[in-house]
């Protein structure tokens, strides 16, 4: 929790922002913290207005060997992410270039105007396999930004190009822009697209991810993305104890009626600074529950708040863990959704002719 030393951020300072603190990352020398100085003067201080800077970045594509993922590589165009989720488990890495994982994460934003570029030139490596790439798994490509920047719609023309395979995970309704190529893919088998769900209550959803599109407006996502025969999984994510786990099944039923095709869930991850992050938002807006849903966490990951162990850090176990999941899987079978979409097809990965290549005789 943040120190009692520390003056608190004012919420109008704050408004429409998911942490309520902003300490320093874990690698600064400097603690860096707002404190009274002691003189009964008062003074004027600066909100947290969004910041966007460019990355030149050096590689777009990562790879991970993590044996509880779906994918082994992924594109992430933003650092930060502007929906503010104060459970987001991206927060941490924010602190590799000098920021704080909270207010910072969410108005510092970092954008990689050559992924595009990149990306093209990984994909026409002749060493290069082809296999899904995974956008969304970090930050949220489809954050408000984009409708300016535009990197992950360039992102997309790319992959398009090449009839590369890409499952997409985002809450922003900016995807629907991008319809007109994500349903040209979806057509040959070559686009999916996850929808994130933490609760159906407008009130919650505000503060916990304050600028994220409404939970109807979500289910409207579904719905359009559906009818332009996209693909689309119901991603129930995070399942908040205490707070949002009385909803799983309102929210399985409404993605099934929006036309969900699979659905799939996750327990809430509170790696390194997000846990204090939590913390302190539950103190600030339930502190009525905050004992009773840090009781439940502690209770899934031996006593801790978080367990990085594959295969149970994104569900943890034990009695509360298992009855969730039961649960959840009743609601599937109910609703009839399974818990993955059909393989996305990796045999019409084509390389096209660049500028200034030139056309073989034979």
């Amino acid at each position: 929790m943040a120190s009692d030393l520390e003056t608190p951020i004012d919420k109008d300072r704050r408004r429409a922002r998911g942490a309520v603190t902003n300490t320093s990352g874990r690698f600064e020398k400097l603690e860096r913290s707002e404190t009274h100085d002691g003189w009964d003067i008062p003074i004027e201080r600066g909100g947290f207005p969004t910041q966007i800077s460019n990355e030149s970045a050096k590689s777009i594509v990562t790879r991970n060997a993590s044996p509880d993922l779906g994918f082994d590589r992924s594109i992430n165009p933003y650092r930060g992410c502007e929906h503010g989720c104060v459970y987001c488990f991206a927060r941490p890495t924010h602190a590799y270039m000098g920021y704080s994982a909270g207010l910072d994460f969410e108005t510092q934003l970092i954008a990689k105007p050559n992924a595009p570029e990149l990306l093209e030139k990984t994909l026409r490596n002749r060493r290069y396999a082809v296999a899904p790439i995974a956008i969304g798994t970090n930050t949220d490509p489809y954050q408000p930004i984009e409708k300016t920047q535009r990197i992950m719609r360039d992102c997309l023309e790319v992959l398009r190009a090449f009839k590369h395979p890409v499952g997409i995970v985002t809450k922003g309704t900016l995807i629907e822009r991008d319809l007109d190529i994500l349903g040209e893919m979806a057509a040959d088998g070559l686009a999916k697209v996850g929808i994130s769900f933490t609760t159906l209550d407008v009130r919650v959803s505000r503060l916990m991810e304050p600028r994220a599109p409404t939970p109807d407006r979500r289910l409207r996502m579904i719905e359009r993305l559906s009818a332009a025969g996209v693909p689309v999984r119901l991603m129930v994510s995070p399942v908040v104890p205490g707070l949002t786990d009385h909803e799983v099944e309102r929210i399985i039923g409404a993605g099934a009626a929006a036309g969900a095709k699979a659905a799939s869930w996750i327990m809430l991850r509170l790696p390194l600074e997000v846990s204090e992050l939590f913390q302190d938002w539950l103190a600030v807006h339930f502190p009525d529950r905050a004992s009773k849903v840090m009781s439940l966490i502690r209770e899934m990951h031996g006593g801790q708040t978080y367990s990085a162990d594959w295969g149970r850090r994104m569900r943890g176990e034990g009695t509360y863990a298992e009855l969730i999941a039961h649960r959840i899987g009743l609601a599937m079978r109910r609703t009839g959704l399974p818990k993955d979409l059909p393989p996305l097809r990796c045999d019409l990965f084509e390389r096209p002719m660049a500028t200034g290549d030139q056309l073989s005789l034979f």
